[in-house]
């Protein structure tokens, strides 16, 4: 039976409008591709980085602020130079990046599961949890993803200490990012929901005796995850990009476990001095990176949008 149902689906994907659009959109075949290859330069980061950042017997502090080879008195031995303390800055990229994307990633699974859970409950039920739960949400988007930083690594900072926190600072800052956007996702999902409860499944469901948890998850959820995958390439894009300003501030990420956002700070001061490759080639990345996943949400947001369906 399984043999059937496969082929089946593959089918249905092979003549899906969404494999359709793809195939015609050159710039979301390149987004995608730049993507998976910075996906896989993150995940493969140990085996294609020439040194390990973390590393303190690899670093030489004498080879500090060499350029890139392409630019007179580059080492062939560092590709992209190497930074102030003497690390290679091709391989503090590569380590970079995939923290960058680590938090990125995590703080949306968090702001997911939070959004969406509080968006079906306050769409479905309504009365007073609706209330309650969006009331909540406007509350939250009073404050700004740096000020729950700020609060939040205050209170580590000193309950725990500096070290704490910064031993822990990816946890952290996946916490601090998710807990700062989940009203995105949660008044999303109640839009839909709302559009969706008043359907005749909904109404069969509610007849047949199913708990309203089940209504919610099983039969209501699935119709609402064109948006809710509309609103996640985004938000990894934003969560990234709050990272990046965090650690710029000195909020996140420390210069002793770099991610993007934390490499930009490390050579912000030496661009003065002729060193700008320390900040700016990180900074190119983070760019590139927030650049293609924006273009794909861009493609993903028309092609799921029935609205601009054209047939």
């Amino acid at each position: 039976m399984s043999d059937t149902i496969v082929p089946g689906r593959w089918a249905r994907f092979r003549d899906s409008y969404l494999l359709y659009s793809f195939k015609r959109d050159l710039v979301a075949q390149l987004s995608l591709v730049l993507f998976a290859m910075l996906i896989f330069a993150a995940v493969f980061a140990p085996w294609l980085a020439p040194a390990n950042p973390y590393d303190l017997a690899q670093i030489d502090i004498m080879a500090s602020e060499l350029p890139p080879f392409w630019i007179d008195g580059a080492d062939p031995q560092y590709l992209m130079g190497t930074d102030a303390q003497g690390r290679d800055l091709l391989s503090t990229i590569l380590y970079g990046l995939r923290v960058s994307l680590i938090i990125g990633f995590g703080a949306v699974l968090m702001q997911a599961v939070i959004g969406v859970s509080f968006g079906l409950m306050a769409g479905y039920l309504g009365g007073r949890v609706d209330a309650f739960l969006m009331r909540l949400a406007d509350i939250q988007l009073s404050f700004s993803t740096l000020m729950v930083a700020i609060i939040v690594g205050a209170l580590v900072k000193a309950i725990f200490g500096g070290a704490t926190f910064s031993e822990y600072a990816v946890p952290l800052l996946v916490l601090i990012i998710g807990l700062a956007e989940w009203p995105q996702y949660a008044r999303t999902v109640r839009a839909s929901v709302l559009a969706e409860r008043s359907k005749e499944y909904v109404d069969a469901a509610r007849v047949m005796g199913l708990k309203s948890r089940r209504i919610m998850f099983r039969h209501i959820l699935p119709n609402t995850l064109s948006p809710i995958f509309v609103i996640s390439t985004v938000q990894v894009a934003n969560a990234i990009i709050s990272e990046a300003a965090l650690s710029f501030l000195g909020l996140g990420m420390p210069e002793t476990h770099p991610s993007l956002g934390s490499l930009i700070k490390s050579g912000f001061d030496y661009i003065q001095s002729g060193s700008w490759w320390i900040t700016l080639i990180p900074g190119a990345v983070l760019v590139i990176l927030v650049l293609v996943i924006n273009l794909l949400g861009d493609w993903l947001r028309d092609v799921l949008n029935p609205r601009l369906y054209k047939g």
